[in-house]
Formats: C-alpha cells, sequence, structure tokens
C-alpha cells in the first residue's frame, strides 16, 4: 500500500507540473494590459483524479485479470469471401446516399489506409523504425504537380511516374541505412523526411517555395473531365451521359478511385508477405543475425523494403495532390509521419486489418471532436498513452503461424 501511495504521489505532483502552464495560467487582456488569470481549480482537481487513478489502478488490474471480454465468432473459411464481398457492397454504395462531408471525410481516411499499408510493410514486416516516411509522400505529390505545371501531364499520366520516382527516393534512402538499426535507424530517416521538406521549401523557382503548386487538376473519367465548363472543343463527362452536372459527383468519384487504390495496396501487400520475399522481411525483423546465417541478403530485403512502401506513399502522394488541387510544404511536416506511424502502432505491427481500423480511428476522432480543437494534440497523445498502457500489442495483432503439440 505504502508503494501504491507513493507513486500516486509522483503522479499527481507530475500532473501538476504539466497542466499548469497549459491549463492553469492563461493571459487575458484587460483594455491596454494582458494579465495572468490563474486556474488553480482545474489543476487540482486534475491532479486529484490522477491521484485516485494511481491508487485504485493495481485493484482494477487484479480484477480485469479474471473478466474476459467477450470475443467475436470467428467466420469460418467459407464465409470470409462472403463476408469480405458484402463489405465491398458497402463500401460501393454508401457513397450515393450519405453527405457530401461524410464523403470528403472517407476518402482522407482511404488516404490514410493507402500510407498506413505503405509504412506497414516497412515498419510491420520488415521491422525497419522509418521516421521519415512522409518524404516519400511529398515526392509522390509533387511529382504529379511537376509534370502537370512544366509537361502538362494528366492525373493519369503521372500517377505511376509518381509511384516510380518515389519507389527511387526509397531505393536510395535504403543504401545509407544499410548497416542502421533501432534508433539511429529512426534518426536517420526522420533527417532525411525534413530534407525533402525543406527542399521544397527553398527550391522556390521549381516548387514554388512557401506557397506551392496550385491549379492541378482533378483526375479524369476515361479522358472527360468531370467539370462544368469544360476546356475548349471538348466534351464534359456529364454532357458524354447526358447527365445535369453537380458537384458532388466529384467527390464520388473521388472517394471510389481512392477506394479502388486502397484495394489494390492492401491486394499487392497482402500477396507480398505470403511471397518469399514477405517470409525473408519477417526474417529480418525477428532476428537479423538468424536471417544473414540462413542465407538471406540483408541488403536486397531493407532496400525492397524500403522501396514497395515508398511507392505505395507516391501513389498517395499523388491522388492526394490531384483532391487538394494545391501542395505546398505545409501539408509533409513530421507531424504526419507521426501520425502514420502511430497509425500502425496503434492497429498491430504487422496486422494489415488492424492498420485500416487504427486509420479510421485516428482520422475520425478529431472530426468528431471539434469543440476540443485546441486540445487535439493533447487527446492524440493521451490516446496512444492508454492504448500503450492498456493493449501494446495493437488493437488487433498481427496472428502468427504456430503448432501446438497435444498433451
Amino acid at each position: 500500500m505504502r508503494a501504491q501511495l507513493k507513486s500516486a504521489v509522483i503522479a499527481a505532483l507530475a500532473t501538476i507540473v504539466l497542466v499548469t502552464p497549459i491549463f492553469g495560467l492563461q493571459i487575458v487582456r484587460q483594455g491596454a494590459l494582458n494579465t495572468l488569470q490563474p486556474h488553480w481549480a482545474l489543476v487540482f482537481g486534475a491532479a486529484a483524479i490522477v491521484f485516485v487513478f494511481q491508487l485504485v489502478r493495481p485493484s482494477f488490474a487484479k480484477v480485469g485479470a479474471h473478466v474476459r471480454l467477450p470475443v467475436l465468432p470467428a467466420l469460418q473459411p467459407a464465409h470470409h469471401k462472403v463476408a469480405v464481398g458484402l463489405l465491398l457492397a458497402v463500401l460501393l454504395v454508401w457513397p450515393f446516399f450519405g453527405t457530401r462531408g461524410a464523403v470528403d471525410l472517407a476518402t482522407l481516411v482511404l488516404i490514410y489506409v493507402m500510407l498506413g499499408l505503405g509504412l506497414n510493410i516497412v515498419v510491420g514486416f520488415a521491422g525497419l523504425l522509418d521516421l521519415g516516411f512522409v518524404g516519400f509522400y511529398a515526392v509522390g505529390a509533387y511529382t504529379y504537380a511537376l509534370l502537370f505545371k512544366f509537361f502538362g501531364f494528366g492525373f493519369w499520366e503521372a500517377l505511376p511516374v509518381a509511384g516510380a520516382m518515389a519507389a527511387l527516393f526509397g531505393f536510395l534512402l535504403g543504401f545509407p541505412v544499410l548497416r542502421l538499426r533501432g534508433d539511429y535507424l529512426a534518426i536517420v530517416t526522420l533527417g532525411f523526411g525534413e530534407i525533402i521538406r525543406l527542399l521544397l521549401v527553398n527550391l522556390t523557382s521549381l516548387t514554388g517555395g512557401p506557397d506551392g503548386v496550385p491549379g492541378i487538376p482533378k483526375p479524369t473519367v476515361f479522358g472527360l473531365e468531370m467539370t462544368r465548363r469544360p476546356a475548349e472543343d471538348q466534351v464534359s463527362f456529364h454532357q458524354f451521359m447526358g447527365w445535369e452536372f453537380s458537384s458532388i459527383h466529384m467527390v464520388i468519384f473521388l472517394y471510389l478511385m481512392a477506394l479502388l487504390l486502397a484495394l489494390a495496396t492492401l491486394y499487392v501487400s497482402n500477396r507480398l508477405i505470403r511471397m518469399p520475399v514477405g517470409r525473408a522481411w519477417e526474417a529480418l525483423r525477428e532476428d537479423e543475425i538468424a536471417a544473414r546465417s540462413l542465407g538471406l541478403n540483408p541488403t536486397r530485403i531493407k532496400l525492397s523494403a524500403f522501396t514497395l512502401g515508398a511507392m505505395f506513399a507516391g501513389f498517395g502522394g499523388a491522388f492526394f495532390a490531384a483532391r487538394q488541387g494545391l501542395v505546398n510544404p505545409e501539408s509533409f511536416t513530421f507531424i504526419e509521419s507521426a501520425l502514420i506511424l502511430a497509425i500502425v502502432v496503434l492497429g498491430g505491427m504487422g496486422s494489415q486489418l488492424g492498420v485500416i481500423l487504427a486509420a479510421v480511428f485516428l482520422t475520425l476522432l478529431p472530426e468528431l471532436a471539434r469543440q476540443f480543437a485546441e486540445y487535439r494534440m493533447l487527446l492524440f497523445g493521451l490516446v496512444m498513452v492508454l492504448m500503450m498502457a492498456w493493449r501494446p500489442q495493437g488493437l488487433l495483432p498481427m496472428r502468427r503461424p504456430q503448432v501446438e503439440l497435444k498433451r
């Protein structure tokens, strides 16, 4: 009991130190003067809550050890295809009945699903901690923007080039980090992401600097623009179909295209993990020395993981540029890398379904808590701390193949 009381007191004091400058002291302007107004009730209330929680936490842990949460019945193998088909049908039909804001938000969710699945190859499958993944995302976005700006490329022409360019950057990044692992690898990849962002800011003549590249066109449908007034001597998609123009059609089209790209990313990554290269990634993640002793080449394995993960980030970046119509360096800060990495860790490293659920959760959480917009990052950090304390393996950890002998 004495140890619990000591830890509770320390936690309460730490809460007072952290909460006081954020919530306890607020600057209030009164006429021409600024006064510092304290809110000690809020500070000590938070400390009391933390004190009580730390005091009773061991008791709840003992009770929770004997409580089993209900488990959903497992689907039979014969029902997997039926369940996947029903889910896919719902995803395809839903945008035609949802609101414009909901469909647009779902499109953003699918972009993060694509990015999470791409980073899952590097971090989840190969075990390489990458904190600069947003750099490949930026390369894909700016590749499409610059190809349109200087050469007039459309989205479908620039999409494979964006993926190839991001894959090339991933391949080049792989060489400096071949002998690094753990924290050292994270520091180098973090520096790579910041180098890309600073280059985008300073290469004003090429990238537009902080202003970015505006006026990026939306994707076409079989070469037909989805606009009210198409270019001269051109026929719009609505005129070709004989429909009345509606701006929500473009929103639905972008959603369906994001869904197609996310499904393609999921399918390819799912097939890769079942191939020899996927087994090699897992071997490298578990024990690099053992993998080397089995004749595997760690150089090729690491380069393949960085290259393929970066390729999917490039595809996502090109689609992001098309959706926004504008790209600038402020869209590719370290916070984006941290968010994508949090999606992989929260969902369960190596778990594809877990990554999808985490992407949905972490993207919708800020939208559902708009009234707490000022404390968005605080809520985000609180969710991550609770998850690491309650379920460090993630929402849906990857199931590892195992064989048990009967007693």
